[in-house]
């Protein structure tokens, strides 16, 4: 008998762990594939279709029908989608950007086998305090920021940065808890390791 009920196509350790925060036992099927914007696709359509992608690429590789989640987060600041830096300077001008202003954090999450696949899309706010040249350059220093989408991290160092946040949490570390459960129940996937209903 399997020992989970759920496949993450994510590598990522912050969605690892809300999901056994939440109680879904899951095994890990990273998906790999190309994670490039299209010609003027807006950042909440091109969160949906990656990780739409996603999922279905790893359902595409199975032969069972369990269910399989994946999500993508990504920074938007004045309508410019901020992925992860790909290096020091990158990473400095998207702290720049983030300072001291507003910006969105939009993680879609998907849910699908072989029959269906769905997608639900969390927004939230967070404001970031002024930051100084120094210290986005010591936080760049922690290495933190690297695979993080906006470069930086609110479960992390890069907490101190952030001044408000109105939306889902959860969302901004990577897995909109409310989105995912109510994905999972419509998959009967267990939460809390029991079946709903």
């Amino acid at each position: 008998m399997l020992n989970y009920d759920l496949i993450l196509a994510s590598a990522s350790p912050r969605r690892t762990e809300i999901l056994h925060q939440i109680g879904v036992r899951h095994h890990i099927e990273p998906a790999t594939i190309d994670e490039t914007p299209e010609f003027q696709e807006s950042a909440v359509d091109y969160v949906q279709r990656m990780a739409l992608e996603k999922a279905q690429h790893v359902i595409g590789s199975r032969s069972d029908n369990i269910p399989v989640l994946s999500a993508d987060t990504t920074v938007v600041c004045e309508s410019k989608i901020f992925g992860k830096p790909k290096n020091q300077d990158e990473g400095m001008a998207m702290l720049a950007a983030l300072s001291g202003g507003y910006h969105q954090v939009l993680t879609a999450v998907a849910v699908g086998n072989k029959s269906e696949c769905l997608v639900r899309l969390s927004s939230t706010d967070v404001k970031f305090r002024n930051l100084s040249e120094h210290e986005c350059l010591t936080y760049w220093h922690t290495r933190e920021p690297i695979d993080k989408a906006g470069g930086y991290a609110i479960q992390g160092y890069g907490s101190v940065f952030v001044e408000s946040i109105k939306g889902s949490y959860s969302g901004v570390v990577g897995l909109p808890i409310g989105q995912t459960s109510q994905l999972l129940q419509l998959f009967n996937v267990p939460i809390w390791g029991v079946r709903q209903g």
